[in-house]
């Protein structure tokens, strides 16, 4: 029989991380302007729609249906034999774990690939067309986002390695972040790069909804209800904090106020470190890697912007040094006095394993970028990526969704 206090305490994590999706439009709807606000959110409804599909028809077997030793990317390809309506085998790696039953465990996967290409939108919000988009969301799930949740995630070559992501720093926020990043560089600056958030207040709802929902992201890794369930919680809310604050103090003294949408910022970026540690790191590491992603993401986003480029939404800046700077600290701060099936980090002896964690992260962010490049390069050979100067200047909302956020008169 299942435990059905772990599996209860699963299916309110699923729900959780299912809720962020929305939670993100609503953060990125806020931050766009006033004639994009559809336009952005509707690439999230999009990908919880669609990306739940594809999870239902292959993505679930395609990651954790075996092990393959012969090369994870040929191997995926090669696993289509099983790869239909999520095939659950004798060689998953999940296969009696004994507390949920594997129908959960699919359902709570599911939801990491659906928010992480949404995640990837807020990059190049108001220039890219609805139809590259779905082709983009589609190819770069088959061949970035499946693969390393399968390499790591899935008993693959990685997670054989020997390297650990608690939640997702390098399987979702590193390749997000820097698939963002490749996709600036490709389609190109805004034409209004001035525009402002339409609504301030839409950015907290989403954010305080993001914050909500993490918390089923990272406890909910453990996949019970244990002592490291209850670490990874609090690991979470600390370092979310302290992210919050360190942002806020260094923007007050850079800019001279405190700016709201920085401290809503601040949080994001310490919620995207802790993932990749909550449930590996002591408590006392939860602040240390909080003022690390505060002050870390901010420069980042300085320098950007120092640099030009139009990451309108800091994508790069917050989730993908937020993944990276996380994937290190594990590397520092793991112990396996806080979780026996983890491992010792560079503090506690473990310098091959700081080494692991370096190479994976450095590894998966170059993959996202250049396959991402790669692949918008492809999909302009088949459709447009980039609207029209027109369209842009009209507002990605009526030109390609013939619909407005407000009436008339309205904002």
């Amino acid at each position: 029989m299942f435990n059905t206090g772990s599996t209860g305490f699963m299916l309110v994590c699923t729900s959780l991380v299912m809720l962020m999706t929305p939670a993100l439009a609503c953060f990125y709807g806020g931050l766009a302007s006033k004639r994009n606000i559809l336009g952005i959110m509707v690439q999230s409804f999009v990908s919880l729609g669609w990306s739940t599909l594809l999870w239902f028809v292959v993505g679930y077997s395609l990651c954790f249906s075996g092990t393959y030793h012969n090369g994870d990317f040929a191997g995926i390809i090669g696993n289509f034999d099983k790869a239909f309506l999520c095939g659950i085998t004798s060689d998953s790696p999940f296969s009696g774990n004994g507390e949920i039953p594997e129908f959960v465990f699919i359902a709570f996967q599911m939801m990491f690939a659906i928010v992480t290409p949404a995640l990837i939108t807020g990059a190049f919000v108001n220039r890219v067309t609805f139809k590259a988009y779905f082709l983009f969301l589609t190819a770069w799930q088959f061949l970035v986002y499946y693969p390393f949740c399968h390499m790591i995630w899935g008993g693959g070559i990685l997670a054989e390695w020997g390297v650990l992501d608690f939640a997702g720093g390098v399987v979702v926020h590193a390749t997000a972040g820097f698939a963002a990043l490749a996709s600036v560089f490709f389609v190109g600056a805004r034409a209004d790069k001035n525009s402002t958030p339409n609504s301030i207040p839409l950015v907290a709802i989403g954010s305080g909804l993001l914050w909500f929902g993490w918390y089923g992201f990272n406890a909910g890794s453990e996949l019970r209800v244990d002592g490291v369930t209850a670490n990874a919680f609090l690991n979470t809310d600390v370092a979310a904090s302290f992210a919050l604050v360190t942002w806020m103090v260094i923007e007050w003294a850079h800019a001279r106020k405190p700016k709201f949408v920085g401290i809503l910022t601040g949080s994001i970026a310490g919620l995207a470190t802790i993932t990749p540690c909550a449930g590996f790191v002591p408590l006392w590491a939860a602040p240390i890697i909080g003022i690390a992603a505060g002050a870390g993401c901010y420069f980042a986003v300085m320098w950007k912007n120092k640099k030009q480029w139009d990451d309108a939404l800091d994508v790069w800046g917050v989730h993908g040094i937020g993944g990276v700077i996380g994937t290190i600290l594990l590397g520092v701060f793991a112990s396996k006095a806080v979780n026996s099936s983890g491992a010792d980090g560079l503090i506690f002896g473990g310098g091959s394993f700081f080494l692991k964690e370096l190479a994976a992260v450095v590894i998966s962010s170059a993959y996202a970028f250049g396959f991402t490049y790669a692949l918008l390069w492809l999909i302009n050979k088949i459709t447009p990526v980039r609207v029209s100067e027109k369209e842009e200047m009209e507002g990605i909302d009526n030109a390609i969704h013939g619909e407005k956020a407000y009436d008339e008169g309205v904002l």
